[in-house]
């Protein structure tokens, strides 16, 4: 009788927490992300000329193949991360390979990314620019929400 008390409890307490995080995710609007803070100010509020419209579209194109391709090469390196840690059970020489591998793809995505920010804001006129930059530190330099 005992071990179904506790198998009942853990099932309900395990219900409760799919509720919660299925709450959480429908009712609890999710903090924007900086990259999509800077869209939304390049789009909403820099009054942007079709020219440049054009040109941030053919930036933007042309970045996300590449973030993707680094995304798809970051997955990569989680699957060979797990498979040395599979095999050595502790931070051996491939674990330690596998994590330099995954933090130079890193850096090359946060490279990428700044200088597509830098390609988007060559686009702009000098009064967008400065709104741009202040969105680019806020992005930067904010807490967490």
């Amino acid at each position: 009788m005992r071990a179904r008390q506790l198998i009942l409890i853990g099932l309900i307490a395990f219900a409760a927490a799919v509720i919660g995080v299925l709450v959480g995710r429908y009712f609890v609007p999710a903090p924007p992300q900086p990259a999509a803070e800077l869209h939304a100010v390049l789009h909403e509020q820099l009054s942007l000329d079709p020219e440049q419209e054009r040109r941030l579209e053919a930036l933007e194109a042309s970045f996300a193949v590449r973030r993707r391709a680094l995304e798809l090469e970051m997955r990569a390196e989680n699957a060979r991360l797990a498979d040395a840690i599979a095999a050595e059970h502790g931070n051996g020489p491939r674990v330690a390979a596998a994590v330099d591998a995954s933090h130079r793809t890193m850096g090359q995505l946060q490279k990428e990314t700044l200088a597509h920010i830098f390609a988007m804001r060559a686009l702009l006129k000098p009064e967008q620019a400065a709104k741009f930059d202040a969105a680019v530190t806020r992005a930067l330099t904010e807490e967490p929400r």
